[in-house]
């Protein structure tokens, strides 16, 4: 009498439960992984070949000691408070800008190779008698003007900044585009004229500074828009022109 074999149990097949849980969560994090650096190097390469994103507060324009609202002072157009309204003048007028001249602040921007910052005094000048006294930056401003001893630096912050390498001469830019308009390119303003006064020029590198509350970079200022510009207006493009 022959017994019967009895059969092994059959074996577990599948892919185990770890290996389910552990794929999809390293595929995961490989994707965010991946996708962190491709922002990264976007933001990298724009920031190199052009501006950088507007991410992060990198757009802002940095906060002065003193604001000064270029809108008021340099603008022409009319003034709005801070709800959007217009601004009303004691005779019930609309206030607009001053449309000061930027020469009278930069004083050696046609002459020297900076465009110069104002001293305090000429700030004085004006708002030792001009302007309301609750404004909080005026009445800084006057307080500053009477410290002993005399404070004749206000540490304004750095908007437009370029390589330590690099030498940027503002007058000879100054002198040829205002005898050049054309090559100008951004102020349609100055289209068709023989001539123009440095305001008008200002705007090829610093943009609309006359329409911004506060003044931030506009222009990519890289070596290649000047190499550009160099080229389209038969200036020299070797490197000594530029880089120490």
């Amino acid at each position: 009498m022959s017994t019967a074999q009895t059969d092994p149990p059959p074996a577990k097949s599948g892919t185990p439960t770890w290996v389910k849980v552990l794929v999809p969560v390293i595929a995961t994090g490989g994707l965010a992984v991946t996708g962190v650096v491709v922002a990264i190097l976007v933001f990298v390469l724009t920031a190199w070949l052009n501006l950088p994103l507007p991410v992060f507060g990198f757009d802002e324009p940095p906060e002065q000691p003193i604001a000064f609202p270029h809108t008021v002072h340099a603008g022409t157009d009319v003034l709005m408070d801070i709800n959007g309204n217009p601004r009303i003048a004691p005779d019930n007028s609309q206030l607009t800008g001053l449309g000061l001249d930027c020469t009278f602040c930069h004083r050696t921007v046609t002459t020297s190779g900076t465009a110069g910052v104002p001293p305090v005094q000429l700030c004085s000048f004006c708002h030792r008698v001009v302007g309301s006294e609750d404004r909080a930056g005026l009445a800084q401003l006057r307080d500053i003007t009477f410290l002993e001893p005399f404070v004749d630096a206000i540490n304004w912050q750095r908007v437009h900044r370029l390589p330590d390498s690099v030498r940027f001469v503002h007058d000879p830019h100054i002198r040829f585009l205002s005898n050049h308009p054309a090559a100008i390119g951004n102020n349609d303003a100055v289209t068709g004229l023989a001539s123009v006064n440095p305001s008008q020029v200002c705007s090829t590198c610093h943009g609309s500074v006359a329409t911004m509350e506060k003044v931030k970079q506009v222009e990519p200022l890289k070596m290649g828009q000047c190499v550009n510009c160099h080229r389209d207006n038969n200036a020299p493009v070797d490197c000594s022109t530029c880089h120490f």
